[in-house]
C-alpha cells in the first residue's frame, strides 16, 4: 500500500471540530519551530511541512483539515521549571533572570512555566524563589527564538 504524502505550504484558517474526528500532533516547542520537515501523525498520515523559514506552528491551531479529519497542533510534555514566586519582587525578578537569559514563559495558574535550563534552575536557587523541575505541555517558545 502506498503511504499518501500531503503537502503542507500554508495553515489553513481555524476550523470547527464538529462532527470531525481530532488527531492530536503534540509537538515539543523546539518542534514547532521546525517547520519544513516531514512528520507523521498518530493515525499514520504523513505530511511534508514547507512552511516559510521563521514560521510557527501555534498550538491549538489545526495544521491540516478533511471534510471528516482535523489534525491539531498541540504542545508536548517537556521538562520544564514551575515558578511560583510568593510575592510582586519576586516575580519582578524572575522576569528579569528569564529576560536576560532570552527565555520564553507560559503562564499558569499565577505560576510562570520556563523550559527547563540548568543555569536558569541554578539561578533561580541562588536568588531563594521556588521552583520545581516538572513535565508538561510549554506553550512558548524554544530558547533562542525570543521576540521583542
Amino acid at each position: 500500500m502506498t503511504e499518501t504524502l500531503i503537502h503542507i505550504q500554508s495553515l489553513p484558517a481555524h476550523s470547527s471540530v464538529a462532527d470531525r474526528q481530532v488527531v492530536d500532533l503534540p509537538m515539543m516547542a523546539a518542534d514547532r519551530r521546525r517547520v519544513r520537515r516531514r512528520l507523521v501523525a498518530p493515525d499514520g498520515q504523513h505530511f511534508a511541512l514547507a512552511l516559510p523559514t521563521g514560521s510557527v506552528l501555534p498550538v491549538d491551531h489545526p495544521l491540516y483539515v478533511t471534510d471528516t479529519t482535523l489534525y491539531r497542533i498541540t504542545a508536548a510534555a517537556e521538562e520544564v521549571l514551575v515558578i511560583s514566586p510568593h510575592s510582586i519582587d519576586e516575580a519582578v525578578l524572575v522576569g528579569h533572570l528569564i529576560g536576560n537569559l532570552h527565555r520564553d514563559i507560559d503562564i499558569v495558574d499565577g505560576q510562570l512555566i520556563a523550559l527547563w535550563d540548568a543555569p536558569l534552575e541554578q539561578q533561580l536557587h541562588r536568588v531563594g524563589v521556588p521552583c520545581v523541575r516538572e513535565q508538561r505541555p510549554f506553550k512558548g517558545r524554544p530558547p533562542g527564538e525570543h521576540s521583542h
